[in-house]
């Protein structure tokens, strides 16, 4: 989920996605289950030439704007290093989703596109990837690649995309104001509890300090930075289906009432009732805000002068999560060109394009077994983030946009019931959560 919309599109509010399912259909009856026929056998091919082919092709691929300079930099690599040559085209991110269904439905889709990962559900089950299922078991690394991305893009035993960028939650938390406050700047909160004491030791400090915050009028805000500390617990926001929620549980609840917490006794600096998700990414790096949750994209646009630490988002009693997010990437159905399309998506998994691109930039790899690398290294808090993907969850749902982070949706009504409002009504909020994600 790119470094300034995040892995949800959770700084802005998204379309529904109604309109790329609706163009879908026709996209299904033309192209079949949407494998991919370009020669290679069974489950989608490829498992004889797990690098695909570079013979000069002109390629097309999509991106939504949230991810640009993460897809620009591997596109610029992948062109100047490659007979292949693929133009890329950033759409704005709140239309994304309708310009896909567009296109699906004129089956005039690029060679290659990509998608919020939460969405990609949506796309798979509709037929608009490729299956590249024996290519991506191809791959020598394929056990090491971001599973959580892997699963969502898997559909009916076939998989069909594979990690672009990722985004996960973590905990920043300021030093400087934990020195001030008397806590261990090297010791971060690794329980809620824990979390919930230093956020008030640092409010205590006054003058304008405070000890969280977050997006309280955001609903993908919230599904990307209290999930984790459900997930920590062992516990479940959904089940496997996508179909029923489950966040009434006693561990959801125990969050739910930290965070009212927080509100009920002024912990939290001002806005977080009215923070829509425009602007909660731009509180911390004023450096008044103690701990809390952000996107791990952000680390590399804080002030150089801001000495912060990186820490896994905890539960109510320990344990340790993260929402991967992000964006997964696939080759559209209707590609005549797939072989060279592979080329691109093998290559920018590949060692060279994962370390002197993507951890050179700072961002999260897509392999666990690159977690630690040359530019990690020279930052303890990148090797953090990028081990912390093993722990991570991708929360599968066909119904996700308009659940959870459309602002008329039932889990933002759930939430602020939860923190703000009338606590007695999370059981009702969960069933009408559920009741949306059954539609």
């Amino acid at each position: 989920m790119g470094s300034t919309a995040g892995p949800l599109g959770h700084t802005r509010r998204l379309v529904t996605g109604a309109v790329a399912l609706l163009a879908a259909a026709s996209l299904v009856t033309a192209c079949g289950s949407g494998e991919d026929d370009s020669g290679g056998g069974e489950g989608g091919g490829g498992a004889a030439n797990a690098t695909g082919t570079d013979d000069g092709a002109k390629l097309t691929m999509w991106t939504r704007a949230a991810t640009r300079p993460q897809s620009e930099a591997l596109v610029k690599a992948y062109n100047a290093s490659h007979n292949n040559e693929i133009e890329l085209t950033v759409v704005p991110t709140d239309d994304y989703q309708a310009k896909v269904g567009a296109a699906a439905g004129s089956k005039d889709l690029p060679d290659l596109f990509a998608s919020d990962v939460v969405f990609v559900p949506n796309y798979t089950s509709s037929g608009l990837f490729a299956d590249i299922t024996g290519r991506v078991d191809a791959l020598p690394f394929a056990d090491k690649l971001a599973q959580s991305h892997i699963k969502a893009g898997t559909y009916e035993d076939k998989k069909y995309v594979v990690p672009h960028t990722l985004d996960l939650s973590v905990l920043f938390y300021n030093k400087e104001l934990y020195k001030q406050a008397r806590l261990d700047p090297e010791k971060p909160p690794i329980s809620l509890s824990e979390w919930d004491q230093q956020a008030r030791a640092v409010d205590a400090l006054g003058k304008g300090v405070n000890g969280t915050f977050f997006g309280g009028n955001c609903g993908g805000c919230g599904v990307f930075t209290w999930w984790p500390s459900i997930w920590a617990a062992g516990d479940e926001v959904l089940n496997k289906e996508g179909t029923e929620a489950e966040l009434s549980s006693d561990t959801a609840k125990k969050v739910y009432d930290t965070y009212r917490g927080w509100v009920d006794d002024d912990i939290v600096a001002p806005g977080a009732r009215d923070e829509t998700g425009t602007t909660w990414t731009g509180v911390f790096p004023k450096g008044k805000v103690g701990v809390m949750p952000m996107p791990s994209t952000t680390l590399g646009l804080m002030p150089k002068d801001l000495d912060l630490g990186v820490a896994p988002i905890p539960g109510p009693d320990g344990g340790k999560s993260t929402f991967v997010g992000g964006d997964a990437i696939g080759i559209s159905a209707t590609s005549k060109s797939a072989d060279q399309a592979w080329n691109f998506l093998a290559w920018s998994l590949g060692d060279k394009a994962q370390v002197d691109v993507v951890a050179a930039n700072k961002d999260v790899v897509a392999r666990t077994d690159l977690a630690s690398n040359k530019y990690s290294d020279a930052d303890p808090r990148l090797v953090t983030i990028n081990e912390l993907v093993t722990d991570g969850h991708t929360p599968y749902a066909l119904r996700f946009g308009q659940t959870f982070n459309d602002p008329n949706g039932p889990w933002l009504t759930l939430m602020r019931n939860a923190v703000f409002g009338d606590g007695s009504k999370i059981e009702k909020g969960n069933e009408a959560v559920t009741a949306s994600l059954a539609d």
